[in-house]
């Protein structure tokens, strides 16, 4: 078999098996990586390297897997963004924890959100507790957006990003 064809269905394995893996393990692991999984995701990425490459350490064959994953990630965007079942499949659904300051106790049991980290996240939004959460989701990309009330009764709305706090009034 030609090596490259060999680099390249290996790499599709990989990257299939990464998707897989994201999906069954859940989304709210996306955004919330402490030291674990940082040092899971090095360790992750270092074994599926010789599953990609194989025997070829080649610079022309780390090229190659890495084209492969570029453009397999780039069709794959561009098939969810065109077909709602794909979507369906790869992507879950986001997820309402708050409504109205209502706690949804069963989609934190779902979403395996303890009480203590939805309450972090809010107050990270500047909002002192749930009942003054309007709507607080479980974003498909594992982030917590927050939408609150004011004591004005102005709807706020903020969204937790890794080291960034944007915050906007709609």
């Amino acid at each position: 078999m030609n090596p490259f064809l060999d680099i390249t269905l290996r790499s599709l394995a990989v990257y299939g098996f990464m998707i897989l893996g994201l999906r069954i393990f859940g989304k709210n692991q996306l955004s919330q990586l402490n030291a674990g999984d940082i040092i899971l995701l090095l360790l992750i990425s270092n074994a599926v390297q010789n599953a990609m490459v194989g025997q070829d350490t080649s610079l022309q064959g780390g090229l190659v897997a890495a084209l492969v994953l570029f453009l397999t990630n780039f069709g794959l965007k561009k098939l969810i963004f065109k077909n709602s079942k794909i979507k369906d499949l790869i992507e879950a659904e986001p997820i309402i924890l708050v409504k109205d300051g209502i706690l949804d106790k069963n989609a934190l049991n779902k979403s395996e959100i303890t009480i203590d980290e939805l309450e972090e996240s809010v107050r990270e939004h500047g909002v002192e507790n749930i009942s003054e959460v309007k709507l607080a989701i479980l974003e498909v990309d594992g982030n917590i957006s927050i939408v609150s009330f004011d004591k004005n009764n102005q709807t706020n709305f903020t969204r937790h990003k890794k080291k960034k706090n944007i915050r906007r009034k709609l």
